[in-house]
């Protein structure tokens, strides 16, 4: 099949979800899962049909770590309000700096203990799915959020863990896949902790300096079309240095440019611009086509062969998110009270464990898994068994329960 058969077909299913997306609201599933179930049954009819998709598990790696991610980061970090994330940071970074890897690693032990196979998923395999899973998405239920009055400082608790959680994420999948990939290298928890470090710092500092630079490129031009295109370009060039160049973390780089140059052309201007109109509408485009690839690479073999795999990573992603956002928000409550600071009051608690969705980068993740490690069908089947947990039961139920708190 050629590649324009391909995307025919793509912007033919995004067509349709699109056209039906009322229903979705109607009946409070969330867009993207509707693209899920489009992308799926499309691409059932047409593989029906005799017809090939097109799709090859190679193209993945690339289309989404250079298509998808750099603008899903982008414009989460552009969009983000600044003062509400700063006031509210400690909280943010102490679940995206210091839980995370914590969550890594319990839910990998989680998974790996359960499925308890350690010739066909070792304990490497469960920390790449601990890695993948530990990235959170309230994307599908932001939206609604936002119109059923619920305060900022939820959303940007929620938004903020979120935009901290994909930079370390994927600094954290990409070490530990580099360790699945080379088996036989001897690295040392110190070795990986500077690694970390290094791939963090330095991107951060990259993406700040490249946003400031974008930043007084667009100032220094009064076309708001030519200003769109230079803060695409900021964007594109912040994740391939950093990526190729300086052997940093790609997306960090992304998400401190994009911060930076959100807050600086916040300030100039008033009211929605075409910047702001064109990064909605890549983020809208790469969320939709995401959730299409994910709804077309679907197989009832992983329902019918990894189901259990699945149970145990929705399990283990539920207990520890509970355990994280109950132990840590209680004692965050304690400590505020004590010492004259702002808690998070207690009724904010579930939305927080509900809201912790898997969604973009996850599935991103997933999807980008080399076929050369044995278990990499394993760990894309429990990443999709948890997104689709996540959109079809999580989002609903917290949404209908926030509706009757209403």
């Amino acid at each position: 099949m050629e590649i324009r058969d391909t995307i025919g077909l793509l912007l033919g299913l995004l067509l349709i979800a699109t056209l039906i997306n009322p229903l979705a609201r109607h009946i409070r599933l969330p867009f993207a899962a509707l693209l899920v179930l489009v992308g799926y049954v499309g691409a059932e009819i047409f593989t029906g049909l005799g017809m090939d998709t097109g799709l090859r598990a190679p193209l993945f790696g690339d289309l989404v770590f250079y298509v998808f991610l750099p603008i899903l980061v982008f414009e989460a970090g552009y969009h983000i309000d600044l003062p509400q994330l700063l006031r509210n940071l400690p909280i943010v970074l102490i679940f995206a700096l210091l839980l995370m890897p914590l969550s890594t690693l319990a839910v990998g032990a989680l998974i790996y203990y359960g499925i308890g196979h350690n010739a066909g998923f070792p304990w490497v395999a469960g920390l790449l799915c601990g890695a993948l899973l530990a990235s959170t998405d309230p994307g599908a239920i932001a939206e609604p959020l936002r119109h059923l009055g619920v305060p900022e400082r939820l959303l940007v608790l929620l938004e903020g863990e979120s935009l901290f959680n994909d930079a370390t994420t994927v600094v954290l999948f990409s070490l530990i896949l580099a360790l699945a990939l080379s088996p036989d290298t001897a690295v040392s928890t110190a070795d990986l902790f500077s690694r970390f470090a290094w791939l963090f710092v330095a991107g951060a500092v990259l993406g700040l300096a490249v946003g400031a630079l974008t930043a007084l490129l667009m100032r220094l031009v009064g076309d708001p079309v030519v200003q769109a295109g230079i803060s695409l370009i900021g964007a594109y060039a912040a994740y391939i240095v950093a990526d190729h160049w300086l052997s940093a973390s790609a997306v960090t780089a992304v998400l401190f440019c994009a911060v930076l140059l959100g807050q600086i052309d916040r300030r100039s201007r008033n009211g929605p611009d075409f910047v702001n109109q064109l990064w909605y509408f890549l983020a809208y485009l790469g969320n939709a086509l995401l959730f299409l690839l994910m709804g077309m690479t679907i197989t009832m073999a992983m329902f019918t062969e990894r189901w259990l795999a699945m149970l145990i990573g929705i399990g283990a992603v539920l207990l520890i998110r509970a355990l994280v956002v109950y132990g840590l928000l209680g004692m965050h409550a304690v400590a505020a009270t004590r010492f004259g600071g702002n808690p998070v009051p207690s009724g904010h608690r579930s939305i927080l464990l509900w809201g912790g969705l898997r969604g973009a980068v996850t599935l991103a993740l997933a999807l980008s898994l080399p076929v050369e490690i044995p278990y990499w069908w394993t760990i894309q089947s429990i990443a999709f068994g948890v997104v689709l947990f996540g959109l079809f039961g999580q989002a609903p139920l917290a949404l209908w329960g926030l509706t009757r708190k209403i």
